[in-house]
Order: structure tokens, then sequence, then C-alpha cells
């Protein structure tokens, strides 16, 4: 298998091979946090207990989502190192099994997770919103198999270093639910169950759209023929070295915002829940630079990892830290100096000043997060990359469950 373009910068410099997939990601990412903004403004002239169903729904999504995105960065660490270690049999194997492993996961969620969804929410303290949550929540746990594979297959392009198509796939999810979300919300009036299926519908999509790449067409670096696939438990566990550990990082910091929103259901009521789960969308923003930075420093990492080149590992760390904090900052700033502006997009249909400076007091609050959070997120991804999941699973550990659920309490 020759090397194409995407390839041979993935073996160059590591600083340059960040920059040229980071960039796409944080476009991407951005759009996906804008996506999520503009679905809570539409939701916000429902009311406010329909950002609270959101609210209350949003930690289980993450925990799916999670699920997703670590399989999806053990498929890519997989694979990067194999190309890098020139191995590239073995990199088509990994990702057919990769595509397995997640067809019995997106099975196995909404079996799962359905039975006992009432159970599980009203426990979370949705109970005064509970037939808004279900609306909401159902569908979105019922489309599991959509975010996962849109999640995977964006993961897979983006181990061979194509960003075009891994950009394409992941852009396109958010700016068809930009378009789906007023029409399904209002002009077919289905409200909040309209928001979840206009999420749904616009993974469905583009994960056609990567199929067809992968399968059919067969334009990809990877080569996804089933003449390729060889059953080797190996792939799966090596896969799942990292996807494991990466996927209970997602569930640690899902688990630590629903201990969280019971704090605040407790001290507060529904009203500060909306206020947290707005400010929470905005520090998601705030944070996609430097997710996608060390999304990044996944693949650019397991490449030089599989090259045996610890060098270049290293400068893909300490570099990947170094432009994260600067964005980091100046981003806090801005959040800083315009709570009041981002406030008021969420409370233009409402009468109560209250509600609008409560997430302008919360906005200030979290916004400190983004300055701590480089360090940690670019070192844990690097080590995702060179298949050191457990390493990286004990640094989430230790910031989610030990600083902040003991700070909040």
């Amino acid at each position: 298998m020759e090397d194409n373009e995407n390839i041979e910068i993935l073996r160059g410099d590591p600083k340059k091979a960040l920059i040229n997939i980071a960039l796409p990601m944080i476009f991407a990412l951005l759009l996906i946090s804008f996506n999520h903004i503009i679905d809570r403004i539409w939701i916000a002239a429902l009311g406010t207990d329909y950002l609270a169903a959101i609210g209350f729904v949003t930690p289980i999504f993450m925990i799916i989502i999670g699920i997703g995105n670590g399989l999806g960065a053990g498929s890519n660490s997989l694979i990067a190192r194999y190309i890098g270690a020139k191995e590239y049999q073995s990199a088509n194997n990994s990702a057919l099994h990769s595509i397995l492993i997640v067809a019995f996961v997106s099975i196995l969620i909404p079996l799962l997770l359905v039975p006992f969804f009432d159970q599980i929410i009203y426990y979370m303290g949705a109970g005064s919103v509970l037939k808004l949550t279900r609306d909401y929540g159902m569908i979105l746990v019922l489309g599991t198999f959509a975010f996962l594979f849109n999640i995977l297959f964006s993961s897979q392009l983006r181990a061979e270093g194509d960003m075009k198509k891994a950009t394409f796939s992941m852009a396109t999810v958010d700016i068809l639910n930009i378009i789906f979300d007023p029409i399904f919300i209002y002009t077919f009036n289905l409200g909040i169950k309209g928001a979840a299926l206009a999420t749904v519908l616009s993974s469905i999509l583009p994960t056609l759209v990567a199929m067809y790449w992968l399968f059919i067409k067969k334009n990809t670096y990877l080569d996804y023929s089933l003449k390729n696939f060889k059953y080797n438990f190996l792939y799966i566990k090596g896969m799942l070295t990292v996807g494991i550990p990466a996927s209970l990082e997602e569930f640690v910091i899902s688990i630590v915002n629903i201990i969280l929103n019971s704090m605040l259901v407790i001290v507060a009521g529904t009203n500060i829940i909306a206020a947290f789960n707005i400010s929470f969308t905005i520090l998601q923003l705030g944070m996609m630079p430097c997710i996608a930075i060390g999304t990044a420093a996944i693949t650019v990492a397991g490449v030089a990892y599989g090259a045996k080149e610890l060098d270049k590992v290293k400068t893909t760390c300490y570099y990947g830290i170094k432009i994260s904090l600067i964005i980091s900052a100046i981003i806090t700033v801005f959040i800083m100096l315009f709570a009041p502006q981002i406030s008021l997009m969420f409370t233009y249909n409402q009468t109560d000043g209250a509600f609008h400076q409560l997430i302008i007091d919360v906005l200030k609050i979290v916004s400190v997060f983004l300055l701590v959070t480089p360090v940690g997120g670019i070192c844990a991804m690097t080590l995702q990359g060179m298949g050191r999941g457990t390493l990286s699973l004990l640094l989430t550990i230790i910031r989610e469950l030990v600083f902040v659920v003991l700070l909040a309490y």
C-alpha cells in the first residue's frame, strides 16, 4: 500500500501534523457546540421546563456519545499505530473489527436503557418535568446507532489523516440539525420531540454518506473489503485497551454532571438546572479547541509511537498543551467580558430578570475551568494515542471525582 499525502504529513513534523488535523477539527467541533446553543435557543422559547428537561437528558446523552468517542479513540489509536509501524493489513483488519464492536454496542445500549429510562430520570431529579424529559431522551437513546457509527467513521478517517472527509462527516450533522430544528419543533409542531428527532436524523444522513465512501466508492486509504477481515481477538483487545478507559472517562464526567444536577435540584430547583445547562453548553464551546487539539494528538502520537519515534510523541504533547493554553485563556476572558450578552440569547423570552442574572453568575464561575483543562486533557489524549488508556482514565478520575465533586459539595 503506497503512502498518500495525508500519510506523509502524519509521518513528518508532528507540529505540522497536529495543526493539519486540529484546524478542521476545531471548525467541526465549534459547529457542534454552536448547534447545541442554537438547539437551546429554539427550546428556550418553549420555557424553562423544556430547558431543564434537556439538562436532565444531557448527562445520559453524553454517556452514549462518550462511549462512541471512547470506541472511536480506540479505533483511531490502533489504526494510527499500525500505520506508523507500516502494518497496513493489520490497519485494515482492525478497522473492520471496530465496526463489529460498534454494531454490538449500538444494539446493547438501547436494550439496557429503554426498560429503565423512567426510573433513571426520576432518580436524577426530573420528577417535575418527567414527561418532557422522557419525550426528549427516549428518542435519543433509540438513535444510538446513528451517533456511534458517525463518530466511528469520522475517527477512522482521521486515523488515516483524511480530514476533508472526517470534517464533512462531523460538520454535516450540525448543519442539518440547525436546519431541521425549527422545522421539526415549530413547523411540524412536535416541540421537544421534534428537537430529538432532528438530532437523530441529522446523524443518520452523514453516516450513510460515510458508508458510501468506505464500502461502495472505496476512495479511502484503508481498504474495508471483507477479504481483509480475519478474526483475531488481539484487534478487539487493542481497540478496547484504549476504548474502554476512554469511554469510562466520558462516563465519569457524565456521572459527575448527574451528581451536580442532583445537588443543584436539592439546593435551588429546576431554574438552576436550566442555568447550569446553558452555562455548560457555553463552556463546551470554549473547550472545543482544546478537545480538537487533543483528538489530533491521538492520531499524531499514535503514528509516532507505532514508528517508535518517542521524541515526536513528546513534541506532540508539549506543543498541544502550549497552543491549547493560549486559546483557552483568550476564550475565558471573552466569556467573562460578554457574559451578559451571552445570557440574553437564552432569556429573550423570559420576564424574570433573576434567571438572566443567574446565568451570568454561573458563566463567570465555570469559565475559569477552561484554564485548567489543557494540561490534563492533552496529556490524557496523548496517552490514548500511545495505547495507554488506563493512565489517561486515572487522570480523569482524579480531576472529576476528587476535585470537581468534592469542591462542588
